[in-house]
């Protein structure tokens, strides 16, 4: 038979079958051996085969993954840690009062996740707690993004304004969820689906049998073919799986001019007839995200 994994207990594996239903898995032996590289053989968004023998649930098969996002393992610097794996967009929840969400965060998760290859909207919540000065502000951060090429929603879990549309960018996906603390993402989901803390209750029930629980990410169905992958690490998520001469790669108007420079590994730092610095000079491109790229490249 075949599943998904929704979360991972350590020893044990929740894992949903094709009709539905919620089960315990364990692992055979064999995918803890022949080199695998990260700490976690299977990974939340995994689609796997089971053997059920009795009472007993165990993967016997992974499918090849169509991409997957990592981290270093905390305790192992060398090693790395699959995060969540198949996954067909992220969405960034934002604030721009109530807290401030930094330009600075939006382009490092933004970076991340380009260099998995996991397309990101930018979802602006909390419209209602705005006054005029503040939708200006908004509106200039969208028009930022936007003229780079990312899909931009203002949305109010308060009032409803645009859910239909947020609603719409989940159907028929599996979407990783990501955002600080405070940006209302968990007020905002339940609101689409007021059955979904039910849901999630039922796959909380099964996690709390294991012991030595540690929880990397987790994945909800909020409703039927939409997939949700959270995770309480994301928000601090970096580019610590890149080195330095490969972050700019992943700043999308970077790459667009990139072969217009004289140097072809240009930094865009120090290097003469630089296009990309050319562009900042002449506000083709914005230097708050020049900023921030200089941040991201010194900083790790």
């Amino acid at each position: 038979m075949k599943g998904i994994v929704f979360k991972s207990t350590g020893s044990w594996y929740i894992v949903r079958l094709e009709d539905g239903t919620i089960v315990e898995a364990r692992i055979k032996g064999k995918f803890r051996l022949h080199g695998i590289k990260s700490t976690n053989p299977i990974a939340v968004g995994d689609n796997v085969d089971l053997l059920h023998d009795n009472e007993d649930y165990t993967i016997t098969e992974i499918y090849e993954r169509s991409n997957y996002i990592i981290r270093k393992s905390n305790n192992l610097s060398k090693q790395t840690h699959i995060i969540a794996s198949n996954i067909d967009q992220a969405i960034l929840f934002v604030t721009t009062t109530s807290p401030l969400t930094s330009l600075g965060f939006i382009d490092r998760f933004l970076v991340a996740a380009a260099s998995f290859h996991i397309p990101t909207v930018i979802v602006f919540n909390k419209y209602d707690l705005l006054n005029e000065d503040a939708k200006e502000y908004q509106q200039q951060v969208i028009n930022l993004y936007e003229k780079i090429g990312y899909q931009c929603l203002e949305v109010s879990a308060l009032t409803g304004k645009n859910m239909d549309k947020a609603g719409a960018l989940l159907e028929h996906k599996t979407t990783l969820v990501a955002g600080h603390s405070g940006t209302g993402k968990s007020t905002l989901i339940n609101k689409l689906n007021p059955d979904f803390n039910l849901r999630t209750g039922i796959i909380s029930d099964f996690s709390n049998k294991g012991k030595h629980t540690t929880t990397f990410a987790e994945m909800h169905e909020l409703f039927k073919d939409a997939f949700l992958i959270d995770t309480p690490g994301i928000k601090d998520f970096g580019v610590v799986h890149l080195e330095k001469n490969e972050i700019k790669d992943f700043m999308l108007e970077f790459t667009a001019i990139a072969g217009k420079c004289k140097f072809n590994d240009c930094l865009h730092i120090n290097e003469p007839e630089c296009a990309v610095k050319q562009a900042v000079s002449n506000e083709e491109i914005s230097i708050q995200r020049y900023e921030s790229y200089l941040s991201m490249y010194y900083s790790e």
